[in-house]
């Protein structure tokens, strides 16, 4: 039978390991100090916490992240079109010379992608504000977009950024609107081509209804997939959305005009017409009137007839109906009950009781879709607090390598071997294909495979193997490692890594994790069989054996 001490340290642990991803030194000794009620309250309010200077000036030397959808493609995508069409017209549309002439403003690109993994990662890892960090990754799986589709590749980071982050914990409607309107999920469900069948601006890509959108929005995003939805009900969605997208060039209206006003006036960007084949309209005095993330609703590809939609009557209002719409599915019992078992699911157990799902869904409802009220409900319940749940979550390749870097609390200025594992792991930060999202429960992570591959992580990460404190390094012509100050501007994403990469001259690759320190950062909070197999093996082997512990592949 446990003694109160070891279970006020099984619940603070409990608590730093589902609240956020897992502690860092010095945290079980500050939430044992205020105790973990007290904890949760603070992390459900980060506005309260206090992000360290030096974070904060790290994350903004991230510049693509804080740039709009517009602005990342005028500088990173536009230049590589031009330069298709130009190399096209001048080589008779030779497949080598077009693709040499877009070879470095390609890997130019890649920055883009290279910093929303690293924004993300280094909020994760060292950020005080666990909770945001948590359900910042929560929701973007949630809402999931692939970064490998397209624009995507240079959208998903402001996405995350400005989409899901700041809407993290307020009210779902919101968040719910946020992605939406926003480019990345737009192009990513094809709804920028969604369009009226006989609309004034049905021609070329754009030529008649596209479900893709409407059916995930419901079947995923809100409702679920037994959310008393019918295949009606997804058509009209579809239809109540057309127009929703993107500029594409040459005339039409915006807002709530029908078909016919007045075409599209300036919008002071030079123009944003990124599917339009004709170089001169990227170039145009004149541009869309568009929503400053590049959203934008195209009244002549709209269907302006009444809607029947989830039994209500849906009047031909342009961009409207859309939010009508938005605000059905927020408002509705089977959201409330959709999104409260996928949150129970995450952080209480893979199959949540139902009572305790229940009463979130209540209040959701009673709280007009609060998200932060609901994460309370749970974290207050009896259930979040029973011992049957403490370490019953298997850790995602992502939660895994995250929570590894931080209880060995090394400073990391190399991201590269952290993204490159979770790639091999089979989980690439934005790289789900599908609009599903991640899984979260064990049976998706664990296998054989990759349980080789998480213990040569930790083999590595435990004995100081992996380049973490070395300068970054990007490839160079010949595809060998070349080593870049952080000042300068790199050339190369994140690729795949062999976490047995040898430092060279560069000296030590990391300094490894003292065994001690570890174990005492995770509470010792290991079984007798795996504290006697740490205390019988080589120093050098410990916090190898305690990173690849059937304890701490758990949650």
């Amino acid at each position: 039978m446990e003694s109160a001490e070891e279970s006020k340290r099984d619940r603070i642990l409990h608590v730093l390991n589902r609240v956020g991803f897992g502690p860092r030194p010095g945290d079980f000794e500050r939430v044992s100090a205020m105790g973990p009620g007290r904890y949760v309250q603070e992390q459900l309010h980060p506005e309260s916490i206090a992000i360290p200077g030096d974070l904060i000036e790290r994350v903004n030397q991230y510049r693509t992240i804080h740039r709009s959808p517009i602005a990342l493609f005028v500088e990173y995508q536009r230049p590589i079109m031009e330069a298709r069409r130009d190399a096209r017209a001048e080589s008779g549309g030779n497949k080598a010379a077009i693709k040499d002439a877009t070879k470095d403003l390609r890997i130019q690109q890649r920055i883009v992608m290279r910093e929303a993994v690293e924004a993300r990662m280094i909020r994760a890892i060292e950020g005080p504000r666990q909770l945001q960090e948590v359900m910042t990754a929560f929701w973007f799986n949630h809402f999931n977009i692939f970064a490998g589709k397209g624009l995507d590749n240079i959208w998903t980071g402001v996405f995350e950024e400005t989409a899901i982050r700041p809407h993290t914990m307020g009210k779902f409607r919101t968040l719910l609107g946020a992605t939406a309107h926003h480019p990345a999920m737009l192009f990513y469900l094809d709804n920028w081509q969604n369009t009226a069948p006989g609309s004034a601006g049905s021609k070329g890509k754009f030529e008649g209804i596209n479900e893709n959108y409407a059916r995930e929005l419901m079947e995923l995003h809100t409702l679920g997939v037994n959310g008393g939805y019918s295949q009606a009900d997804v058509i009209a969605l579809a239809h109540i959305l057309t127009g929703w997208g993107l500029p594409k060039g040459g005339g039409g209206g915006g807002g709530n005009r029908r078909p016919g006003a007045a075409g599209m006036q300036g919008a002071g960007m030079g123009g944003f017409f990124p599917f339009m084949r004709r170089r001169q309209n990227f170039r145009r005095p004149g541009a869309a009137p568009v929503d400053p993330s590049g959203f934008y609703f195209d009244a002549q590809r709209h269907d302006f007839s009444s809607k029947n939609f989830l039994g209500q009557e849906i009047e031909g209002g342009g961009i409207a109906e859309g939010e009508h719409a938005l605000d059905i599915l927020a408002s509705s019992a089977a959201t409330a009950k959709h999104l409260s078992f996928k949150l129970a699911q995450y952080f209480v157990a893979d199959d949540p009781p139902k009572a305790l799902v229940s009463r979130m869904a209540d209040r959701y409802l009673a709280t007009d879709g609060e998200i932060r009220a609901v994460l309370e409900t749970m974290f207050t319940s009896a259930e979040f607090r029973d011992p049957r749940y403490y370490g019953a979550k298997f850790k995602t390749p992502y939660e895994y390598v995250v929570s590894c870097v931080r209880a060995t609390g090394v400073p990391v200025r190399n991201y590269r071997p952290l993204y490159g594992t979770m790639q091999i792991l089979g989980m690439p930060l934005y790289g789900c294909q599908t609009p599903n999202g991640y899984a979260n429960t064990q049976d998706a992570w664990l296998n054989p495979g990759a349980m080789m591959t998480r213990l040569s992580f930790a083999t590595a990460l435990g004995s100081g193997n992996l380049p973490l404190e070395n300068p970054p390094f990007e490839e160079n012509a010949g595809g060998g490692a070349m080593r870049r100050e952080p000042a300068a501007v790199p050339r190369n994403g994140a690729g795949k890594v062999n976490i047995k990469f040898d430092a060279g001259p560069h000296g030590p690759k990391m300094t490894p994790p003292d065994p001690a320190q570890l174990a005492a950062t995770l509470g010792n909070y290991f079984s007798p069989s795996t504290a006697n197999a740490v205390e019988a093996s080589p120093t050098q082997l410990r916090a190898p054996l305690i990173l690849g512990s059937p304890e701490f592949m758990k949650r």
